[in-house]
């Protein structure tokens, strides 16, 4: 085997990224090389804004643009999914830091506080992608992650209407901004030129994004902003400017943090890892299906952990993946991770050579770049479309959003996760039950609901349990059972269709022991028709095969039904007329 071989078969495994660069085709380079030039033009601006987002310093935003795409490019299985700062996270990293740098705290000691929270982020994500536990981003489900953004968005949006006004609030919640907010426009505290600048910005971008989506609408709103600055004297007429940002690479840094600051950066550091990687994993999804591929998401766990990791080891902050500058690096055409590469140099030559150049930006610029990306964040076609589809998930949609309003994004994120995880509990706890019947011209057995007329036996009940049963439910299966045994007239069978059942605890099996015993000594038999081989080994383990009788378990439902009319010489008959 030769070097390159060995490199490349060591690359797949521990580093898909740096295996795809052993593999690299010439013919891919002009494309990459353009899709990265392309792609800077949105990293410099949206990094800066999302750093000022997460309370940071904008030149925060382009170190951590730069160490990801690294990372990512090298350990990351995806060939075009694009790292970044996020909107989403924004929040959730000023939410967790800036509480613990306090009032007009020292920006030195938010920025470290970031570092070690993309350094245990990072962390956090290695850790689960080598234990295989992809899994975990299915958490959150849809309707909640829906509900989640949304509520994102509009926190989001809030509190960035100062900055497009031209002046700064201090607030700790959603209710507050907004008081904050009215009384300063109230107050005479808005500059007209800033809020000229940030408003028409943001409806430029709005306008492109809609009528000409291929057009880079915030690279358009960055020049012109930069230029209208210059011509109309704006910093004269009080609107911030971004000014000469720091120039060089920053150099590799441990950030010192005390010991009681990291255990306090511990919860946002899985908060932000849980939306991060469900970020990720839905995105690289949806891309990787383009192209015919599929998306290991162990692996993907391990490259947005290192991609984390490398930013917090330069000046860095939390990372995740970005829809909207994946596909504009895929509209480019963008064949491998090089394009990052790309991203990542022309970035590090802005900071060299160029420091300057975007100098004249005004903040009500970037804060019109936020708005922008919060309101894509926002899914109210989606909203609207849970509502009529499925009442239930519509209501968890709203419950998650109302949750990060009220409570903080960091606090929202974990009733979202609560909610997902309820509404899995509720859908066992309370399972669909059914009893079946025997329709005429359909084969099978079929639910009575659905069929009014259908034939059922005569003195024989046919039960259907579409759940495992566990302790949460096992008193909801006896509560049904017992029901039908009182129910008149008395079966004297009663067929659990098993084929649903996909377990039995321990605390169920003893509740099934006791059931067959009182069923018993009411003159009802219980029986179990089509349950499935796992689970029968498991009653055997529990010993409740012999104690039910092994002649009260049937293969099918046409074995246990046979079975009752031989015994009882039982006919199908129709449901009385108007029943």
């Amino acid at each position: 085997m030769t070097s390159r071989r060995m490199a490349g078969r060591l690359g797949s495994t521990f580093a898909p990224g740096l295996a795809t660069l052993f593999s690299y085709e010439a013919r891919w380079l002009p494309k990459d090389v353009v899709a990265g030039l392309v792609l800077t033009a949105l990293l410099v601006p949206q990094g800066m804004a999302y750093a000022e987002l997460a309370g940071l310093p904008a030149i925060t935003g382009l170190y951590t643009s730069i160490l990801c795409l690294l990372g990512y490019a090298l350990f990351g299985p995806s060939r075009i999914l694009v790292l970044g700062p996020d909107s989403a996270l924004g929040p959730m990293i000023a939410a967790t830091v800036l509480p613990l740098v306090g009032a007009n705290g020292d920006p030195a000691r938010a920025v470290a506080l970031a570092s070690a929270l993309a350094l245990m982020t990072g962390t956090i994500t290695v850790l689960a992608g080598i234990g295989k536990l992809g899994f975990v981003a299915d958490l959150i489900s849809k309707p909640t992650m829906i509900g989640y953004m949304n509520g994102l968005a509009l926190t989001i949006l809030v509190g960035q209407l100062p900055k497009i006004f031209g002046f700064s609030v201090d607030a700790e919640s959603f209710l507050g901004e907004i008081a904050a907010f009215v009384g300063g426009v109230s107050g005479g505290e808005m500059v007209p030129a800033a809020l000229a600048i940030g408003a028409g910005g943001l409806i430029l971008i709005l306008v492109l994004q809609r009528v000409a989506p291929r057009i880079p609408g915030v690279l358009v709103v960055v020049v012109l902003s930069i230029t209208a600055a210059g011509v109309f004297g704006l910093a004269a007429r009080g609107v911030a400017l971004v000014g000469v940002l720091p120039q060089g690479f920053p150099p590799l840094t441990v950030p010192h943090v005390a010991l009681s600051d990291i255990a306090l950066l511990v919860g946002g550091a899985f908060g932000i890892a849980l939306v991060s990687l469900a970020d990720t994993i839905s995105t690289s999804t949806a891309f990787a299906a383009r192209a015919g591929r599929t998306v290991d998401g162990n692996r993907e766990m391990t490259g947005i952990g290192v991609a984390n990791i490398a930013a917090g080891l330069f000046q860095g902050f939390p990372v995740s993946t970005s829809g909207s500058r994946t596909a504009v690096a895929e509209q480019a055409g963008a064949k491998t991770q090089v394009t990052g590469l790309v991203g990542a140099g022309a970035i590090t030559l802005i900071l060299l050579l160029a420091p300057g150049l975007l100098r004249n930006l005004p903040q009500p610029t970037l804060a019109a770049v936020v708005i922008a990306a919060s309101l894509s964040l926002s899914d109210i076609p989606g909203t609207l479309r849970l509502f009529r589809l499925r009442r239930t998930e519509f209501y968890l949609s709203i419950a998650a959003f109302a949750g990060v309003v009220a409570f903080g994004v960091l606090l929202g994120i974990l009733v979202a996760v609560a909610l997902s995880i309820g509404n899995v509990f509720r859908r066992a706890w309370w399972p669909y039950q059914a009893t079946l019947g025997r329709v005429p011209g359909i084969a099978g057995y079929h639910d009575i609901s659905s069929y009014p007329h259908a034939e059922q036996l005569t003195g024989c009940r046919i039960f259907r349990f579409d759940a495992p049963v566990f302790f949460a439910n096992a008193r909801t299966f006896r509560e049904q059972l017992t029901g039908i045994a009182r129910s008149d007239p008395h079966p004297k069978w009663i067929i659990v269709a098993a084929e649903p059942i996909t377990d039995v605890d321990v605390t169920a099996a003893d509740m099934l022991r006791d059931l067959d015993g009182t069923l018993d000594a009411g003159g009802t038999t219980l029986v179990f028709a089509e349950m499935k081989d796992p689970v029968r080994r498991k009653l055997d383990r529990y010993g409740l095969i012999p104690a039910i009788g092994p002649s009260h378990f049937f293969p099918t439902l046409d074995d246990a039904v046979e079975a009752f009319r031989r015994d009882t010489g039982a006919e199908w008959v129709s449901p009385p007329q108007g029943s």
